[in-house]
This record gives C-alpha cells, structure tokens and sequence, in this order.
C-alpha cells in the first residue's frame, strides 16, 4: 500500500501562483508514489470573518482550482473537510493533551491575532489543532509544507508524541516534505508572502485571464535600478518568477542586463508575463472546461468526502479506543 498524507488549502478565494508553487505542484509529483488526501478546508477558513453566502462557490472554486491544475481524482482524494466530522470530533480529543502554550508560541496565530480588529476567536486560537487533526486522522507520514508551514508541522510532532506517550503507540510523526515548493512574495509587497489577504493586486491568480496578468505585473514593486548594493525585492521576486516561469536564456539574459545596470523592468515584466500567460494557459482552459460541468465536481467532491471519512473514522475510533472512550462496541 501506498503511505498516505493530508494537505489542504482554505477557500478564500482565486488560488494563485503562490498555492500552486508552494503546494499544489508538490502534491501533482507525489500522487504516484503517495495516496494524497487533499482537502478544501472550510472550517479553517471561518476562523475570520466571511460571508456566508459566498462560501459554496469558494468551496467550488478551490476544487475547480485543484482538478484544473492537475490533481487527478484517479489517484488522490479530494474532499471537503466539513463533510467528514471526524476532523473536528478529532480536534477536541487532541485539544485536551495541548497545552495552550504550545498553540500561542505558533508564528502565523501570532500574526492573525494581531490583525483582527475584533479579537481572538477559540477557532483561530485552536486553528493548530484542527490542523494537526486533519494530518493524524489519515496517519500522515509526511507532509507538504512551506517554510513558513513549518511550525505547525513541528506542533503536530509534538502532539503526536504527547498521545503517543499517554495511551500507547498509535500514529506515526510526519516528517517534513519540502519538495520544489517555492515561496512566492507578494507583487505589491514583496517583503511579504504572496496572499490574498493583500488584495488582488498582490497576486496572479491561476484564473487570471492574460489582460489581468499582464497589467498587475507592469504595476509589481521592483526598484529605481541597480545601486550595487543588495537586489530589492520587489526585483529579486520578479527574477524568482522569471527562473521558475521562464527558459535559462531568458533568465541569463535579463540578469545580464541588470549586472550591466541597463535593465528596463517593462521589457522584463512584459517578458515575464508572456511565459507566465504560457504556462498557466493550459490550467486556466482546463478550469473552463471543468466549470461547464458542475454535477460532475459536485459528485466528484461527494463521493471524495466518502472516502474519505471512511479513512478518518477508523483513526478516530482507534484513538478513542484509545482513550477508553468506547463503551459499547459496534457503535
């Protein structure tokens, strides 16, 4: 058998570059040697304001995202987290064995709860644990992360031991995948991950049709030109995209002409853009086929969901076997 993992990405929106970069393509180059379990977490996704009205298309939207970029329901599982209630069943047993502390040391809940206005909710505040609910329910042995994704791995390590150490030997630590997942930075702001958050300027999203692409480049953050000091970066994004999106020779080329200090960022962003359009044109008509056809999404993410709770049950019924928490077997 395959070993398994589970990995997921909120629906907030348009995916960008910055999701298929830094997970999305990692999960298309394990699908054959790993059974990937791939989630559209909603229930991480209300932990901030939202409206309600606006979530099953963004739930759609995330698995047209998916499907369209490659992931193939042939080899993988791709479900919504809220039609397995195990996740938030397993998520109460793990939230009694983490201390509080463990949850407030994490860097992006930090950063979350300094940006809301209208302060901490116990989702957000237990958000790591539902996270590491979703990666033990499916007995992960790796996971895909990002370097910024890494402290949440690590707390999910630590609550695997703690269960482990208190009722015996029941699921196994994952270990860190990085892959090829590159961390793209924001076009508005580059000293920041690339997020929707920051409003659609920042990022290129898969969707995005060329006229969109072309004009949110030529308005990306680079600098007044080469001052022999450090690249800025605002340019050092533009040529992390261009060496991901673009042939060696183009790259060279315009690395060339920025050592020389002649380089002209319109010519280098109108270049960037067309590789970019490129690449993500097979993606984007792909999504537009799949969206002429939603019974079969619909039925796809059902019949996902199914499978995978029939996954998520069995590991959660070991854990609270576990916990001496069945009373009468054949419940």
């Amino acid at each position: 058998m395959r070993q398994r993992y589970f990995s997921g990405i909120q629906p907030t929106g348009e995916l960008h570059i910055g999701n298929y970069l830094g997970a999305i393509k990692s999960w298309i180059g394990l699908q054959d040697t790993y059974e990937g379990i791939f989630g559209i977490v909603d229930y991480h996704a209300i932990t901030e304001p939202y409206k309600p009205s606006a979530m099953s298309k963004r739930v759609i939207d995330a698995a047209l995202d998916y499907l369209a970029a490659g992931l193939n329901p042939n080899k993988s599982i791709i479900m919504i987290q809220s039609l397995v209630p195990e996740h938030t069943e397993m998520a109460w047993l793990l939230n009694c064995i983490t201390p509080v502390s463990w949850v407030e040391r994490v860097p992006t809940y930090k950063e979350k709860a300094k940006q809301l206005k209208i302060g901490v909710n116990m989702g957000l505040l237990s958000y790591p644990v539902l996270m590491a609910a979703d990666i033990m329910l499916y007995k992960s042995t790796i996971v895909p992360v990002g370097e910024d994704q890494a402290p949440h791995l690590e707390l999910t390590r630590e609550i695997v031991r703690a269960f482990n150490g208190r009722f015996g030997d029941t699921f196994p630590e994952p270990q860190t995948y990085l892959g090829s997942g590159a961390r793209i930075m924001s076009l508005t702001e580059p000293t920041r991950k690339m997020s929707k958050s920051l409003g659609p300027q920042s990022y290129i999203a898969l969707s995005d049709p060329p006229y969109v692409i072309r004009a949110k480049l030529s308005k990306a953050v680079t600098d007044i030109g080469p001052t022999g000091g450090e690249i800025s970066p605002g340019t050092k994004n533009l040529f992390q995209l261009m060496s991901i999106f673009s042939s060696a020779e183009t790259y060279g080329h315009f690395k060339k002409l920025y050592d020389e200090e002649t380089i002209r960022y319109s010519e280098m962003k109108e270049k960037l853009a067309d590789d970019i359009i490129s690449v993500l044109g097979p993606i984007r008509d792909r999504r537009q086929e799949l969206s002429l056809k939603p019974d079969y999404v619909r039925d796809l993410l059902i019949e996902g969901s199914h499978k995978a709770r029939e996954i998520a049950r069995e590991t959660f019924l070991e854990a609270k076997d576990k916990m001496g928490l069945i009373y009468f077997y054949g419940e």
